[in-house]
């Protein structure tokens, strides 16, 4: 009698947080890349509550943030939001959604979540807390940016061995859109209908928002 075939891990989600004061098309972009790069099962997006590298900058109220991004997700089956960061209390650490995502996976029969994030934001991994315990619990997707320099492997190498092919790194896209631009414009009565989806654009408007930005 032949050997049992191997179960086959169901396929993983994506994991994209953020700030998304406010979601754009860039983000959007983003995760559709990541999902047919990589396969995914989908792309979660979740807004933080306080997000630690924020500290000290005024940003909107989580409850506009993630109206933002319910917005703009809306229609799009590969697309999801989770309000996890936003019912625990405390500052949005990665590694404490991480855990808790990585955990629902193994329940499932799931390969654990890809992390997605900027190649700017790799750059300061390193910093976060508990590094070696998100390589853990997920791989990194890393998207490059516009005018920032290229994924330094090595070095990411050298900072966490063994944890190199926890590393992947796509080939885009390079969207230079950013939610400081759209924070600008709108504070300059500038149109901002080519940067974010209508209905995250309807909302800005009708809430007030960035009318004062800096």
């Amino acid at each position: 009698m032949s050997a049992p075939a191997e179960r086959r891990l169901l396929p993983p989600w994506g994991i994209l947080g953020g700030t998304f004061d406010p979601i754009h098309h860039g983000h959007l972009a983003i995760a559709a890349e990541a999902r047919e790069a990589l396969g995914l099962a989908g792309t979660i997006l979740i807004p933080a509550a306080q997000p630690p590298h924020k500290a000290g900058r005024t940003i909107s109220s989580p409850e506009d943030r993630v109206a933002m991004v319910e917005l703009a997700v809306a229609g799009d089956p590969g697309l999801s939001v989770s309000r996890i960061e936003l019912e625990r209390p405390g500052p949005s650490w990665a590694v404490l959604t991480l855990e808790v995502l990585a955990a629902e996976a193994d329940a499932e029969g799931r390969e654990r979540p890809v992390f997605i994030l900027s190649a700017e934001a790799l750059a300061g991994f390193p910093d976060w807390r508990e590094p070696a315990r998100i390589l853990e619990l997920a791989r990194l997707a890393v998207v490059p940016r516009p005018g920032a320099a290229p994924v330094d492997r090595a070095a990411f190498a050298a900072r966490f061995p063994g944890a190199e092919a926890r590393l992947l790194v796509l080939d885009g896209p390079f969207l230079a859109i950013s939610a400081t631009e759209i924070r600008a414009r709108v504070a300059a009565g500038r149109s901002i209908r080519a940067l974010v989806p209508p209905a995250v654009a309807d909302h800005i408007r009708e809430r007030g928002l960035y009318r004062d930005a800096r």
